[in-house]
């Protein structure tokens, strides 16, 4: 499980809990019923109200992604395809249908089912990358959706604080009600504006993230399963998947010899 989500949440919440300890404020005042059923209700409501039912249900499965994260990068899977294009060098591609049940990743089982199965490069390809366009889309809508719930929650803090507000001047004539009143009032905003830089966004982009990484680790699955579907020698798609690793150390890619090809060139 990848700890950067809840660590910086907790270190987050951490700090707010510091400030209004310093502040010796109290934390009672904080967690009015009002305020937080209006400012996260009401986000969540706008934020259905404003994508579909489908998009929304899509979303809340993605959140257990945003915490747990995702173990599988791309540099993780060049070993796992190089492996089978040893296999497919020494025993041929149809060998590689015995490898389909033990592999973890969906898109390398559909990949390797389809190499052994003698489907066409071309047509390979462009399943893979449908397959690819079909997961992007899907990552998009529940990042999106979170976002859109960042975006909203300041603006519906900010509409309950008004509402408070509107109460409090119906009591002038009882001053020594006002104060407490007017910072309950605010209680609101504070609401929406923590929901959405501690919660929404964060979340929003950390899935967005992990999009991106899913989607770095299926291009690096589709070319070098296309690598080992045409007889490419182990080393050659071991360089070509590295090639492909976008968060490697400098010193190694300065280090990485270059392909014959390049060097018979």
């Amino acid at each position: 499980m990848d700890l950067a989500f809840i660590a910086g949440i907790v270190l987050a919440f951490g700090s707010l809990y510091a400030m209004i300890t310093l502040e010796h404020a109290s934390l009672a005042a904080l967690f009015l019923p009002a305020p937080m059923i209006l400012v996260f209700g009401g986000t969540i409501a706008v934020g259905i109200a404003s994508a579909t039912v489908r998009d929304a249900l899509a979303a809340v499965k993605a959140l257990p992604r945003a915490v747990r994260g995702d173990r599988r990068t791309p540099a993780s899977m060049i070993d796992q395809v190089v492996e089978y294009a040893e296999k497919a060098r020494a025993e041929g591609l149809l060998s590689l249908e015995q490898l389909v049940p033990d592999v973890e990743d969906p898109f390398a089982r559909r990949a390797l089912q389809s190499i052994a199965d003698g489907t066409d490069a071309d047509e390979l390809r462009m399943v893979l990358e449908d397959d690819i366009a079909s997961t992007a889309a899907r990552n998009r809508t529940a990042s999106r959706f979170y976002a859109t719930l960042g975006g909203y929650a300041p603006t519906v803090g900010i509409i309950g604080t008004v509402v408070s507000l509107t109460h409090v001047l119906e009591q002038l004539d009882a001053p020594d009600t006002l104060g407490p009143m007017i910072a309950a009032a605010f209680v609101a905003t504070l609401w929406g504006l923590l929901s959405a830089n501690f919660l929404w966004l964060p979340i929003g982009n950390r899935l967005q993230r992990l999009g991106e990484l899913e989607l770095e680790r299926m291009t690096l699955v589709m070319e070098g399963m296309l690598a080992v579907q045409a007889g490419n020698p182990p080393h050659l798609v071991a360089e070509r998947l590295q090639a492909l690793v976008a968060d490697r150390p400098a010193a190694a890619k300065a280090e990485r010899p270059l392909p014959e090809s390049i060097e018979a060139s």
